[in-house]
């Protein structure tokens, strides 16, 4: 895949989002065709000039994305349909961007919607009795490798907290986000407890909304006549899965060491380092995430996330901005567009466009997603 995009170039020409939000009685159908339709005029193209469209949902079930389409207009494109969980926006992007670099399509679509479904997942139909009532609670994982992280290596609950007080305060700037108040770190920690040490507003909000965006190749971006000025880059995409937790180095979790794994596969693709990067979103549906995962990508040392937050290295302006958007936790996290939009704020910025969090100077950025599973997607792209 990422040989296929450096030797075929693909760029994003147009992004596009529906808010996200808290559940209601809005139509999925409405959710996504405003993000789309905000794309197509992102990138100044009609509907009709695109021939692919690949959708990721989570929870809104089979033939999401043809019966969405079809209000605008039944064009015989071809129509894909993803579900991995939370990574579901960020596979369809995977997928858009594969087709187009393999030359069986000039420019995609890839858009995520959805709605709070009934929340039923596979795991819990595999037919083998859990450890525990709360062993495939994703909540109580995270509770427990915050906890084993203050054991350890000597995180505080204001380590946690700052992760949220960050990532609330980058959402009140974000017009797209499901929480739009900035919170102090007495707010934070002072909340009731879901999990653990973990409070509410450490946590993730789930909702609706929606995420799409435009890529093209070189001949797409020709053929559609798009300004080139605003195209960005996508550099490299890479997806993997968890391995046994035997074949992580001693004392790293699992999951983590898929975060390592997979971003440092994506940065090899783009031919970068962690440290060229000016831009991440990640997955911090729990604080605790942010930390370690800042760590697992290399944009700090191992043990050093606390510390490179406090320092203010990954707010808007420091050294690599970490979730500008507000992230899971400020933003919102409503699966199938959550990817998505991971790639729309990275473009957002690396254009210059993210007014009022506009990140200085940024020029490349990584998308950095997990899904339950587990699995994981990350995404680099640059300005040009």
């Amino acid at each position: 895949m990422s040989e296929l995009l450096q030797r075929n170039p693909v760029h994003v020409i147009g992004i596009g989002m529906h808010p996200y939000q808290f559940p209601t009685e809005t139509p999925y159908v409405q959710l996504g065709l405003h993000a789309i339709r905000e794309a197509l005029a992102d990138a100044g193209i009609e509907w009709k000039q695109l021939p692919l469209a690949v959708v990721g949902t989570a929870a809104l079930g089979m033939a999401t994305g043809r019966v969405m389409l079809r209000h605008l207009g039944s064009s015989g494109l071809e129509v894909e349909q993803v579900e991995n969980a939370s990574a579901s926006g960020s596979t369809a992007f995977r997928i858009a961007c594969l087709q187009v670099a393999a030359g069986e399509r000039d420019a995609a679509l890839a858009v995520g919607v959805d709605k709070f479904g009934d929340g039923r997942r596979a795991v819990l139909k595999d037919g083998l009795a859990p450890l525990s009532p709360t062993a495939n609670i994703p909540l109580v994982k995270f509770a427990l490798l915050a906890r084993r992280c203050m054991r350890e290596y000597g995180l505080t609950l204001e380590d946690l907290g700052h992760v949220a007080v960050k990532n609330h305060g980058n959402a009140a700037l974000n017009p797209y986000a499901q929480f739009r108040k900035p919170r102090t770190l007495e707010q934070v920690l002072g909340g009731a407890k879901i999990a653990g040490d973990l409070t509410g507003l450490q946590c993730t909000p789930r909702g609706e909304g929606a995420a799409a965006v435009i890529v093209a190749s070189e001949d797409g971006l020709r053929r559609l006549g798009v300004d080139r000025r605003r195209a960005i880059r996508v550099l490299s995409s890479v997806s993997t899965s968890e391995r046994l937790a035997d074949e992580a180095p001693p004392g790293v979790p699992p999951i983590v060491e898929m975060v390592r794994e997979s971003s440092q596969a994506a940065l090899d693709a783009a031919g970068l380092h962690a440290k060229d990067l000016d831009l991440v979103e990640l997955h911090d549906a729990f604080s605790i995430e942010e930390i370690v995962y800042s760590e697992a990508i290399g944009v700090c040392g191992r043990g050093e996330g606390a510390r490179y937050l406090r320092s203010g290295a990954s707010a808007i302006g420091g050294d690599c901005a970490i979730n500008a958007s507000g992230g899971l936790i400020g933003m919102g996290h409503p699966l199938g567009p959550t990817g998505i939009g991971q790639v729309a704020e990275i473009v957002r910025q690396l254009r210059g466009e993210a007014t009022g969090r506009q990140h200085p100077g940024a020029r490349v950025g990584l998308a950095h997603m997990i899904g339950l599973g587990s699995v994981a997607v990350a995404h680099v792209l640059a300005r040009e």
